[in-house]
This record gives structure tokens, C-alpha cells and sequence, in this order.
């Protein structure tokens, strides 16, 4: 039987962790452990692309060109390649309607509306502490600069 990632049990000291394609032996999972597929999760949410694209779709059903003026500085080839990371790992679903010219829509999984939450505290805390980060980053230029 296979299991979404979030089930895991301990046998014999040996955590297991699963994906939906096979099964394997860790001894933690852990995104500190460079082989648990956890990793490569935690590297795919931790994109400043994606977490404003789930940002944007947490607000509901987007059309590409939408999401595309909605996202700032993002290039086609970017969005595009976010996109598709995202549905490969069951976050975002992708409806193309059979019409001319075609239409596709984007929406969160109910997987990627788990995201909503903390990704959203972590671009209200961006949004909210950006003087903060500014000013920290003038004063260590400005130390750097004199120590040359």
C-alpha cells in the first residue's frame, strides 16, 4: 500500500518514507537529511516564485496571462516552469478547456491549500519587515565599504 509523504511510522528505530511511486528506508525524515525527498519539497516551496504564485492562486482560479500580470518581474519562461513544478508535485492543477484559441485555468490542490497559511504569513512578514531588512543590509554595507 502506498501513502501520501505526511504518513510515516518508526519500526525498528527506522523511520519510513513515502512517495507515491516506492518506498524507501531513512534513518530520519528530516530536510536535514540530504537523501530524504523532504528535501527536494522544501527546495520547491522555498522559491520566491512559487510562493507568490501560490500567494496569488490562494486567491482563487487564475487564467496564465492573469497570474503573469499579477506577479511582477516574473518571465514567461519562469511562470511557465513554476507552474509545472507545481502541478508534477500535486499543488496546483492545471484545466485546459478545448477551445480557440485554448484556455487553461490554475488552481490550488487541496494539497497546495495547505501551503495558503504559512505562505502567506511568510509574504506578510517580507512585506511588513522590509525596513527592517533594509536598513540591516545599508549597515552592513556601509561596514564593508570602510573594512576594504
Amino acid at each position: 500500500m502506498i501513502l501520501p509523504i505526511t504518513h510515516s511510522f518508526c519500526q525498528e528505530g527506522t523511520q519510513k518514507c513515502y512517495t507515491y511511486f516506492m518506498v524507501r528506508n531513512y534513518p530520519e525524515i528530516s530536510v536535514c537529511n540530504a537523501q530524504c525527498p523532504s528535501r527536494q519539497v522544501l527546495d520547491l516551496i522555498a522559491d520566491k516564485w512559487t510562493a507568490i504564485a501560490i500567494y496569488r492562486l490562494s486567491k482563487g482560479t487564475k487564467r496564465y496571462n492573469q497570474l503573469q500580470k499579477e506577479i511582477g518581474g516574473i518571465s514567461q519562461k519562469m511562470l511557465t516552469q513554476t507552474l509545472r513544478n507545481l502541478e508534477r508535485d500535486g499543488i496546483v492543477n492545471r484545466r485546459v478547456y478545448p477551445v480557440i484559441p485554448p484556455m487553461v485555468e490554475y488552481s490550488l490542490t487541496p494539497l497546495g491549500g495547505t501551503l495558503i497559511e504559512p505562505l502567506s504569513q511568510l509574504c506578510k512578514w517580507a512585506e511588513t519587515h522590509i525596513p527592517e531588512v533594509e536598513t540591516a543590509r545599508d549597515r552592513y554595507d556601509r561596514g564593508q565599504i570602510t573594512k576594504l
